[in-house]
C-alpha cells in the first residue's frame, strides 16, 4: 500500500514478510506512527522489554503519534507517561477505524 511496515517483538513472534526489530529503541527511530497490540497473559513476560514509554517515543520522528489498539493496559504494552503525553492520539481516532478498514479492503479489491 505504499508504506513500510515493521514489527518489534521477541523471537518466536515474527510475522512473515515484515521487517522485524528485536530492540525497541532501534524499532522506534525514524518512525511516524507507532501501534501496539494487547498482550495475552502468557506472552507478557516475553514482551517485558518492549513497553512503549515517553522516553522511547522521544526517539521517533518529530510529530510521531502513538496509536495503541484497545484495550491497552498502562504499565504493560504502554506506560502511563506516554498515554499522558502529546504522542497519544486519543480515542477520537478509533471512531474512524471502521471507515479506514473498509477503504483498505476496497483498495485491495480494486488495485491488487
Amino acid at each position: 500500500m505504499g508504506f513500510p511496515l515493521s514489527q518489534c517483538c521477541d523471537s518466536g513472534y515474527e510475522m512473515d514478510e515484515v521487517q522485524v526489530y528485536y530492540d525497541i529503541k532501534e524499532a522506534i527511530r525514524g518512525k511516524d506512527i507507532i501501534c501496539t497490540d494487547s498482550l495475552p497473559a502468557n506472552a507478557f513476560n516475553d514482551f517485558r522489554n518492549y513497553q512503549i514509554t515517553k522516553e522511547v517515543m522521544d526517539m521517533a520522528n518529530k510529530n510521531a503519534v502513538l496509536n495503541p489498539c484497545p484495550p491497552f493496559y498502562r504499565g504493560e504494552e504502554v506506560s502511563d507517561d506516554v498515554i499522558q503525553s502529546g504522542y497519544f492520539i486519543g480515542y477520537e481516532f478509533k471512531k474512524n477505524l471502521l471507515v479506514v478498514q473498509q477503504a483498505i479492503m476496497i483498495w485491495c479489491m480494486l488495485y491488487k
